[in-house]
């Protein structure tokens, strides 16, 4: 898994007060917990354009006025209305203790099914994995070559290493749907036999 290098600025005022004004400078009060004591900072909001807005998930290397910190972002809070950020929670890493995180899925290959005129649907864009963050992937790739109209790859299909998927078994990650096409055209195939 990548690593994004960020910075952050202790925070000593805490309140509803000093909130107001660190997000009024442009900055996101944060919280860093896991360790051995919660510890509260804020961050510049556009510093988070490399970390939220993908797809992908990233281990985060938290600079705290000189002190560094192996992370990852744990939950993250947008207001209502506008959709800036108003609260992040980052959780310290420890490599000894396995963590729950969202990892993006991959779908690799050329299905049977979409190649027959079906429509290829990502059911779910991440899946929960539990493992110790030496272990995490970048991805979880899924093959579908085989994948064929109106079948599914569900989460109990996928095989990983190091890793356990913490998703039900039985929901569906990717499926090829039937389209109007793939129907017509089976139609058109019947009838000239």
């Amino acid at each position: 898994m990548k690593t994004v290098a960020m910075f952050g600025y202790k925070r000593t005022d805490l309140g509803k007060a000093a909130t107001k004004l660190v997000r009024a400078e442009g900055k996101v009060p944060c919280v860093l917990y896991g360790g051995k004591e919660h510890l509260h900072f804020t961050m510049y909001e556009s510093d988070f354009k490399l970390l939220v807005y993908t797809p992908n998930t990233y281990k985060v290397q938290l600079d705290i006025d000189g002190s560094v910190f192996k992370t990852v972002l744990k939950d993250i809070q947008f207001h209502p209305v506008n959709d800036s950020i108003i609260h992040a929670d980052f959780m310290e890493l420890n490599d000894s203790k396995a963590i729950e995180i969202l990892i993006p899925v991959k779908c690799v290959g050329n299905s049977i099914g979409v190649r027959q005129g079906g429509k290829l649907m990502i059911k779910q864009q991440k899946l929960k994995v539990k493992g110790l963050p030496a272990d995490l992937p970048e991805s979880i790739e899924i093959n579908i070559d085989t994948l064929e109209i109106g079948k599914s790859i569900k989460v109990g299909d996928i095989t990983v290493t190091d890793i356990v998927l913490m998703d039900s078994p039985n929901n569906p990650v990717v499926t090829v749907k039937t389209t109007r096409a793939a129907v017509s055209a089976a139609t058109e195939e019947k009838k000239k036999k």
